[in-house]
Order: C-alpha cells, then sequence, then structure tokens
C-alpha cells in the first residue's frame, strides 16, 4: 500500500480543516490588560482611547505598559492607577498606539485579563446576567424581530458592552449581558421606556424618530452636568442636553403654548402658566417651566434636563450621567412596543465561570481518557485505539474552530454539546471498525463493509438531527446552544472526519490482511 494511496482526499481534507481551525482559534498567550470599556467624558476617552467592538477580544487593544511599567495583569494595572494623583499627566502604551492622558476627572478605563484565543466564551464562562423575558401581549410574527431589535439597541445605549439579545419561538427574548449585575439589568430590561412630554394634558411629544429627530449624546457643548450643589449632606446634580424636534412635534408645541397665560414670580421671571412635564413609563421624571418667548413658537430646539443624586459630588455626578444617558437612548430609539415582563432572571460570578471553563476542560480531558480505556479494552490494539481517539479529539478542535471563525458564544450547553457529539462520533467508528475488521476476500467487500457502516451512521445522524431540531427553541432558546454544538458535532463527524477513519482504518487493517 502506497503513501499516496493513503493520503487519499478526505484524509487530507481533515488534515487541512485542523490546519484552519487551529488559524481560526489562534491560541497563544497576550501580554497587558484588554480594554473593555472607555467610559465617555472620562480622561481617556478624551484622550483618543476607546474599544472597537468589530474587532474580535483577541484583536482588540491592550495595554502593555503605563509610564513605562509593564503591565501583565490585572494587579499590575490596578496598582499603578491607584497610585497615580489627579491632575497629573502619564502615558499609556497600548498594542496600537501610545496615549498621553490629562488625568483631570475620572479615567474611565475598565479592564480584564486578555483571551487567549478567539473563542467567545458565553455568560455562564465569563460571568454577568441572563434574563428570559416575555412580552405582556400578543406580538405578531412580523413585529417581533422589530422588538429585539429595538431592545438590543436600547441596552447598548445603555452603554452595556458584549450584549447578546436573541428571540427564541417568538415567544421569549434571551438576554445576555457580560459583566452587568442582576439589580442594573432588572431595573432597565423591564421599562418598556414609553416618554411623554406632555403640558397640562396635552402631549406634546413622545420618544422615538417620529417627534425627535435629533438627540444630543457623548457632546460637552450641548450636553452634560451643568450644575451640582450640597443640600445639606447629600449632594444633587443637575443634566441638560439638547434635543430636535420634528415639525409636526413642533407644531404642536406652538399650539399648546398660543393659549396658554403669563404668569410673573416674585423675582420678575415671566413663565408660562403650565409647565412641560416630562413622563417615563408614567412616571413624573422632570418639570420644566417655558419661556413666555416661547409662547406659540413653533419651536424645533428644545433643553430637557433632570436630576442626579449621591452622598458625595462625585457619586451625585455619575447618577446624573447614568440618568442623563439612559433618557438619551430612549428618546433615540423610542419606546419598546410593548411591555416585557421577567420570566427568569440569573446571574453568573466571573469567579464561578472561570470554575466552569477549568472543571469543562477537565471534564473534556477525562471524557476523551475514558474513551482511550474503553477502546483499548474493547480492541486490545494500540493502532486501533490511538486513531480513533486522535479522530475523536479532531472533532473537538474542528467544532473549536467552527466557533471562533462564526464567533459563536462557548457556554456550558455548548460544551455539553461538545460531549454528546464526542459520544455519538465514538459508536460511528466503533461501527466502523467492526465492520472493517471482518474478512474480506475483495475489494468489493471492503466497499460492501463501508457502505453498510454508513448506512447505520447516516440513519443515526438524521435520528440525532430530528431529537435535536425541537431543542433549539426548548427551555425558552436555554438549550439552543446544545443543540446547535450537536447537530455541528455530529455533521462535521458524518462528512469529514468518519470518511476519513474509514480510509485510516481500512489502510491499516486491509494492509495487514494482504501482508
Amino acid at each position: 500500500m502506497t503513501l499516496k494511496k493513503f493520503f487519499k482526499a478526505r484524509v487530507l481534507i481533515l488534515f487541512f480543516l485542523i490546519f484552519l481551525s487551529l488559524l481560526w482559534i489562534n491560541p497563544g498567550e497576550t501580554n497587558g490588560v484588554l480594554i473593555t470599556d472607555v467610559a465617555s467624558n472620562s480622561s481617556a476617552f478624551e484622550a483618543g482611547l476607546d474599544v472597537d467592538t468589530s474587532l474580535k477580544p483577541k484583536d482588540r487593544e491592550r495595554i502593555i505598559s503605563i509610564d513605562d511599567q509593564e503591565i501583565n495583569n490585572l494587579d499590575d494595572f490596578q496598582d499603578v492607577i491607584a497610585s497615580l494623583q489627579q491632575n497629573s499627566t502619564f502615558r499609556i502604551q497600548t498594542t496600537k498606539s501610545e496615549y498621553p492622558i490629562y488625568l483631570n476627572k475620572e479615567i474611565g478605563i475598565t479592564v480584564t485579563e486578555p483571551p487567549t484565543s478567539n473563542i467567545v466564551k458565553g455568560l455562564d464562562l465569563t460571568g454577568g446576567t441572563r434574563v428570559v423575558l416575555t412580552p405582556t401581549e400578543q406580538v405578531s410574527e412580523q413585529n417581533f424581530p422589530e422588538l429585539i431589535n429595538i431592545l438590543e439597541k436600547r441596552l447598548n445605549g445603555f452603554g452595556f458592552k458584549d450584549v447578546a439579545v436573541k428571540g427564541s419561538g417568538g415567544q421569549y427574548i434571551i438576554v445576555e449581558i457580560a459583566g452587568a449585575s442582576k439589580s442594573e439589568v432588572q431595573e432597565l430590561v423591564s421599562q418598556q421606556g414609553k416618554f411623554e412630554a406632555k403640558i397640562g394634558e396635552d402631549t406634546v411629544f413622545t420618544g422615538g424618530k417620529k417627534d425627535v429627530v435629533f438627540v444630543c449624546k457623548d457632546d460637552g457643548v450641548c450636553s452634560g452636568i451643568r450644575d451640582c450643589q450640597d443640600d445639606g449632606g447629600n449632594y444633587q446634580c443637575v443634566f441638560e442636553f439638547q434635543i430636535g424636534l420634528s415639525e409636526e412635534a413642533a407644531k404642536k408645541h406652538a399650539e399648546v403654548t398660543s393659549v396658554l397665560d403669563v404668569n410673573i414670580t416674585p423675582f420678575g421671571q415671566e413663565y408660562l402658566s403650565k409647565p412641560l412635564e416630562l413622563f417615563l413609563d408614567d412616571n413624573l421624571m422632570d418639570t420644566l417651566q417655558i419661556s413666555v418667548n416661547l409662547k406659540g413658537i413653533e419651536t424645533k430646539d428644545i433643553l430637557i434636563s433632570g436630576p442626579g443624586a449621591g452622598l458625595t459630588r462625585d457619586e451625585a455626578i455619575q447618577d446624573a450621567v447614568k440618568n442623563m444617558n439612559n433618557l438619551q437612548t430612549i428618546l433615540i430609539t423610542g419606546s419598546l412596543p410593548v411591555k416585557l415582563e421577567i420570566v427568569r432572571i440569573d446571574e453568573v460570578s466571573p469567579i464561578l465561570g472561570s470554575i466552569f471553563v477549568k472543571e469543562a476542560i477537565l471534564a473534556g480531558a477525562l471524557a476523551l481518557l475514558m474513551v482511550a480505556i474503553v477502546i483499548f479494552i474493547r480492541y486490545r490494539k494500540l493502532k486501533i485505539s490511538i486513531p480513533m481517539v486522535l479522530i475523536s479529539s479532531s472533532e473537538v478542535l474542528i467544532l473549536l474552530g467552527f466557533a471562533a471563525a462564526t464567533g459563536y458564544n462557548f457556554d456550558l450547553a455548548a460544551i455539553v454539546g461538545i460531549i454528546a457529539a464526542v459520544g455519538t462520533g465514538v459508536d460511528d467508528l466503533i461501527v466502523i471498525t467492526d465492520e472493517t475488521m471482518k474478512n474480506s476476500t475483495s475489494n468489493y467487500d471492503w466497499k460492501l463493509k463501508i457502505k453498510r457502516a454508513f448506512f447505520v451512521i447516516m440513519v443515526a445522524y438524521f435520528t440525532t438531527i430530528a431529537a435535536m431540531l425541537p431543542l433549539m427553541w426548548a427551555g425558552a432558546g436555554l438549550l439552543t446552544g446544545f443543540a446547535i454544538v450537536t447537530i455541528a458535532g455530529v455533521t462535521i463527524g458524518v462528512f469529514i472526519t468518519r470518511p476519513a477513519y474509514a480510509s485510516i482504518i481500512e489502510y491499516l487493517v486491509k494492509d495487514k490482511e494482504e501482508s
């Protein structure tokens, strides 16, 4: 048997996919700390630092030194940042550039340990919050994707990073946010975000593009914190930002204000008799006096303001910035078509996620070890056992490469899917091995053996696919990862690794018989 005949096309395809998978996964050590977020209106943001979310995490910018001090891990970063003084200047060196930063406010950088590969770990493995939501009213099949789209835009607008929003069966919405607390997410996803600006009983404008055509955001000129006062031990801040109204909303404002009376305050200021009241989900958020100069005027420029409070000035400013950001986002995206109800909410700590990763790797290694032991006991031949274990390992590698190439989030359900796919694969390899090890007298017998083996394999394959498809939507979509990875695993096995193994075992067994 020649080497050329051994390396048939299907074996070469397997080797090629293994090589591609290694490129896609791109394993290796990385130095520094990964920048996961840069707060707007911070010292780092003003210096030009930001996060390019279009890149894979492994390719994003990392901090490798601060003022020539090496940053190798999170502890190094925290130690250096803690030593910096306000109103000082320092240099941050990243994998992309060098940034001189003047620390006159919050530095605003959030970092984490850099990933060692392109495999994106899901919420179960990184920590964060998962929420299962359902609409309180019936949503049509056509409007359901719009509901998901608005919710995703809103959560991204709130400043969350690594947000995943997906629908399940037209009835449930699953929101996964890495690094977010349970209470924080619960507060934001449960509100419909119905914004109304009223003068008396008349609604002048609402949130969304129909009435609000411009919202000033992340611009210190037309938005920001305008005033902070010490109110007897507590600080109160006021945010302001400008919005632009549509022509229709401006006409409505002129129409309503034209019939209002003029009131004069004891300080001689003139305002209209009714204020502009801002409501969010039917709750009064703020009351704005209307200048007499705006009576009956079709104004398109409106100044929105709101409060922020805290025990210290910094806390009050942060609360005001958060409230301003949330309101700006709601005005930009508009209200959700229906109110959402929380069905289930789970929080996973980053520490627990790290433990899950270690245990998953250990479980996978033990599973392969047990497979190797059982196979050796069954055949008592290393030349049979070793190829079967290597083929099973290659299936796992190609699956991980598939996940890295597609950006699929690997979670615990996906890991269980890998184990299920490997288990199914071992069964198929045993079927092929048992068939090919039977005595044969001709090449026709070999073809018949392989044909019989693959008939059994294909029946099992379609049975597995049929069993996995309902799980794509079962359990409010929480089993989707298990179903997708299992289907991908058995498909890779049936069309890539099983045929390659058949060629290898044919060479090993048939060569012995011919000799």
